[in-house]
């Protein structure tokens, strides 16, 4: 008879408040990600942007945190976790303070992209560090949850933070949330944050750098123009042309004495499995998502600050599944409570799939809730078995492996999900004679229309569209509930793994051991 473990010691104190200083900017970068979509009504009448430019303005960020991931995880473990953090934040709070006032929107997507390299700083090194302040599996599996739901609920509650900012405030108030976090940052990182980096690192190929960026780039801006709805050549195009380059990215890494991605890494089945399923589920709630938000607003007919009121309750559902997940794991294993939890997330789907067009918000927010509750868990415990996977002196980079799968899985979700539900709504629709063809394109497009038309002949216009972008919804909401339960059952399947795993290799992986000072 197995005898069972002794408990750990409870973690140092220095570590828990790290922890809190490590979960401030995660929010806020989360926030940051949707934040701004509310203020572009305002932000175009001031600054009065074309429309390319009002994109950029907005995909700048994303583009640039997307790219930039795996160098920086590679970095972080190179000069040093803390280091990097910190850096980061200096600039990250500093573009922030000049966005919030940018005289011109060339100014604003200057800063933007500035502030998408900064997050990518940001981000590996937070999940990095966790890694290394807490050595034991269950309180590192507790720090990650933390770190997650403050990652999800951050990217949940942007809209409606966005709304309470632009109903006493400017356009640029959304930024400014980042000065004082990263000045609090910036002032405790070095009184409670450890450095952490490889005892011998080996020289940053600065090849890898530039083709990772040719992989990652142009698969996210293609993948994000064909949601847009242009013509597929172009975008697709777009797309093989970064496949190739993380071919070529792939072929160099396992050529080089000092890689900037390890692909060792992936000698462990789980952490392979665990980046796989944390994709999936990022596919299905990033397209899924943002339909749901339109729902609230062009169907539902709420203000963006109702709408995002309505997006509350799946948020705090969300943020307690996934602080819940570790000890739920503990009594009953990691792979149960991920594709348990993933069934759960089918079943809310499948609640959206049935969604009507009239009185819908309350299964709308059912389904959502459903949703979120199965993911919180998965997130958390996918993103500790990627860095309990990954040797010490690498987790900088697997840590920028776990989040440049979820980015991927958010941009191919807005993709294909977006793409297949604007199909569906141009097929569906039937314009009212004396109606605008532009109508056809979008349901966003049909409610401006009809502002300007009298009102039989809007309402005409606006109950047809209504329930085209409903059956987008219900087909989207369909795929998602098949999607979720194959790969809920594919997680009981390969996550199944001791809890005590190795790491993917014994022997030291190149750059040795891990430095930690105080």
């Amino acid at each position: 008879m197995t005898e069972p473990a002794a408990p750990a010691a409870r973690p140092h104190r220095r570590a828990l408040l790290g922890l809190a200083v490590l979960a401030l900017p995660t929010l806020l970068l989360s926030i940051d990600m949707s934040v701004l979509y509310l203020a572009l009504p305002h932000l175009a009448a001031d600054l009065a942007p074309t429309g390319p430019q009002l994109l950029w303005a907005v995909d700048a960020y994303g583009f640039m945190v997307a790219g930039f991931l795996v160098t920086m995880g590679t970095l972080g473990d190179r000069i040093g976790r803390r280091r990097l953090l910190l850096i980061g934040a200096a600039a990250f709070g500093a573009a922030s303070a000049v966005a919030a006032f940018a005289p011109t929107i060339e100014v604003l997507i200057a800063t933007r992209a500035l502030m998408g390299v900064a997050g990518a700083t940001l981000m590996p090194s937070t999940l990095g560090l966790i890694g290394g302040m807490f050595p034991d599996p269950r309180h590192r599996a507790t720090a990650i949850a933390v770190w997650s739901a403050c990652f999800m609920g951050g990217t949940a509650i942007g809209p409606m933070v966005g709304g309470v900012l632009l109903h006493w405030f400017w356009w640029g108030s959304v930024f400014l949330l980042g000065v004082p976090v990263m000045v609090l940052l910036l002032v405790c990182g070095p009184l409670l944050l450890p450095e952490q980096r490889a005892d011998h690192p080996g020289r940053l190929d600065l090849t890898s750098v530039a083709l990772s960026l040719a992989a990652v780039l142009p698969v996210v801006h293609g993948l994000k123009t064909l949601a847009d709805g242009h013509a597929p050549a172009v975008p697709l195009l777009t797309v093989a042309a970064g496949l190739a380059a993380g071919a070529l990215f792939v072929r160099r890494q396992l050529r080089l004495t000092d890689p900037l991605l390890d692909l060792r890494l992936f000698r462990a089945p789980a952490f392979g499995a665990a980046l796989a399923v944390m994709a999936a589920g990022a596919l299905a709630m990033g397209g899924t998502f943002l339909l749901i938000s339109q729902y609230f607003q062009l169907v539902a007919g709420y203000p963006p600050l109702t709408a995002g009121l309505w997006l509350v309750p799946p948020s705090l559902a969300m943020i307690a599944a996934t602080l819940a997940a570790p000890p739920l794991a503990a009594r009953i294993g990691r792979a149960t409570v991920i594709g348990g939890g993933m069934f759960v997330t089918a079943a809310g789907f499948a609640v959206l799939a049935l969604v009507p067009a009239q009185d819908g918000a309350l299964p709308v927010m059912a389904g959502l809730l459903l949703a979120s509750v199965g993911l919180g868990p998965g997130a958390a415990l996918v993103a500790d078995i990627v860095i309990g996977s990954a040797p010490a002196e690498r987790a900088g980079a697997a840590a920028s492996l776990s989040e440049t799968s979820g980015e991927l899985g958010i941009a191919l979700g807005i993709a294909l999900i977006g793409s297949l539900s604007a199909a569906v709504y141009r097929a569906g629709i039937t314009l009212p004679e004396g109606v605008p063809d532009a109508a056809a394109s979008s349901l966003a497009q049909a409610a401006d229309i009809a502002r300007t038309l009298p009102d039989d002949l809007a309402a005409a216009l606006l109950g047809p569209a209504r329930e085209a972008f409903t059956a987008g919804l219900n087909l989207a909401g369909g795929i998602g509930a098949v999607a979720m339960a194959v790969f809920g059952a594919a997680a009981l399947v390969l996550l199944r793994t001791p809890e005590k795993s190795a790491a993917p290799d014994e022997s030291p992986a190149p750059g040795g051991s891990v430095r930690v000072n105080g």
